[in-house]
Parts: C-alpha cells; structure tokens; sequence
C-alpha cells in the first residue's frame, strides 16, 4: 500500500483562546511536533485582553522557532460600517415589520478568518492563488478541538490542508487545556471572540463591560449604527427589512439585563468551530 507523502508544512490555526494556546504550548515545549506557523485570523475587532495574550504567544513561539503570522483582509467593524464596502453578513438577530423573528445569515467566520487562513497556507505551501496547487502538497493544519466538543472535528475542504486534532489524540478537554495553561503562567488565556459577536453570552457581555468597558461601549454604538443592516442595502437595491441587533433579546445592547454570573464553559469563536453552529434561532 502506497504511503501518502508527509506534509510540506505544519501549521497550527490559532485563534488565541484556550485550546489554540495550549497546542502552540504543548508544542513549544517539545510535547507534540513542533509547528512551522501559527496563522492567527485579525478582524481588527478582538477585544485588548486578546491582541495582549497573543503577544505573549509570540515570546513563546519566538524562543521556540514557532513563527506567528497574523492575517487580515480588513477591520470587520468598520467593513460593516462603510457603504463602499461589500458587506459580509454577521448572524444578527432580526425583528421582522410583521413581529416574527429571524436571524441574518453568517459569513463573517468565513470572509474574516476562513478565506484569509486559506489564502496564506497556500502562500506559504509556495502556491499563491491563482496557482494550482499540485497533487499531494499539502499542510498538516492542527485546529484546537478538544474531547468535550469532539463532534466540531471535520476534515478540510480542500486538498491542500489536512486538518489534525493533536487535543483529541492526547484526550484531553477544555479544562486540561485551562490546567495546563496555568501551570505554565497562561492561566488568564481569554476567550477569543470579536467585541460584537452576536454568540456572546449574557455572561460573557457582562465580563467585557466589566474588564474592557470601552470595548464594551463600542459595541453597544456598533449595535444602534446597524439597527437598520448596512448603510448602503437600500441603494444598492437590497432593502431589508426589519430592525437588526446583536443581542437575542432584540433590544438595545445598552438596555439588557446581563447579570454578572459568569460561564466557565463558555467556548470563544473559533475560523473552524464557531458557536453558531449549534445555535438555533433564538
């Protein structure tokens, strides 16, 4: 039986959370195969507390030979803003004229963190698009799925990437991740997720208005400046209808009730395991 050649590349996609973070650890230190990239995917809207931990990941990363390449087709605040841009859905929560509820669809994940990840692994695999890519080239793409979400764990859509679950082989869950990362001085790794991600918890608002309250702040504008989607829908013959949110409650992000308990639990926003897979429409 032939054997399928080894991977030109390994990269890990590294979001800057939790599992992403224990992976580049476990890998600086020898314990798993060490990465020839870490690709982290810049919607130019993370929270401070991320873009700082991911400075420290570059230390880590450095000492061990690990490059950290940051990848960015733009700011998606602002792209949601600017009647000049095309605008890539987020999943917003929708009040119909009629008082039925819906949600618009998402893109973001994929235009934001998806599409740019692709594009450098082929830049780096020395095939930049248009280039054809041959057959049997590929990177060893390492996402940070652990076994308490084992069902997130697909394989790639292109031949160029064949993603591993280094998280899944050595068994361990979200917490081993935590306990490991604060063993090693990482124990305040934050969630990763953009300021105004529609999939925050109640919890996890109440926790940036709490650490972050200018973050905070900017979201609750971003919510009233998208109230009615983008500003150029109706002049380019899209008009929407219906009032846009990015709370499920479908009101003002300032004027919700968001109590203060927080979810330990809580998964930030991964380019391959976005919480919005298992939402329902709320």
């Amino acid at each position: 039986m032939k054997r399928s050649a080894p991977p030109k590349l390994r990269l890990l996609s590294l979001g800057a959370g939790v599992q992403s973070s224990a992976l580049l650890l476990l890998s600086a230190q020898g314990a798993i195969p060490r990465f020839d990239y870490a690709l982290f995917a810049d919607t130019g809207w993370e929270p401070a507390a991320v873009y700082r931990h991911l400075e420290r990941l570059e230390g880590v990363a450095a000492a061990a030979g690990i490059t950290i390449r940051r990848v960015s087709v733009g700011n998606i605040r602002h792209d949601a803003l600017d009647e000049r841009h095309r605008f890539a859905s987020m999943p917003l929560f929708i009040t119909k004229p009629d008082g039925s509820r819906g949600m618009a669809r998402r893109q973001c994940t994929s235009e934001y963190k998806v599409r740019p990840l692709k594009r450098e692994a082929r830049r780096l695999l020395g095939y930049p698009h248009p280039a054809r890519v041959p057959r049997g080239v590929y990177a060893e793409q390492a996402i940070g799925i652990s076994t308490d979400e084992f069902h997130r764990a697909k394989d790639a859509d292109v031949a160029y990437l064949r993603n591993v679950f280094p998280l899944l082989d050595i068994g361990w869950t979200r917490q081993d991740c935590r306990a490991y990362l604060a063993v090693h001085g990482l124990g305040d790794t934050p969630k990763s997720a953009c300021i105004g991600c529609p999939y925050r918890s109640n919890a996890s608002w109440a926790l940036l208005r709490a650490e972050e309250p200018e973050a905070f702040a900017d979201a609750v504008d971003f919510d009233a400046a998208i109230r009615h989607g983008h500003p150029a829908a109706a002049t380019r013959g899209m008009p929407l209808d219906g009032t846009f949110y990015l709370h499920p409650a479908r009101i003002p992000l300032g004027e919700v009730d968001l109590g203060e308990e927080a979810d330990p639990a809580e998964r930030g926003c991964s380019p391959w395991a976005c919480p919005g897979e298992d939402e329902e429409e709320r």
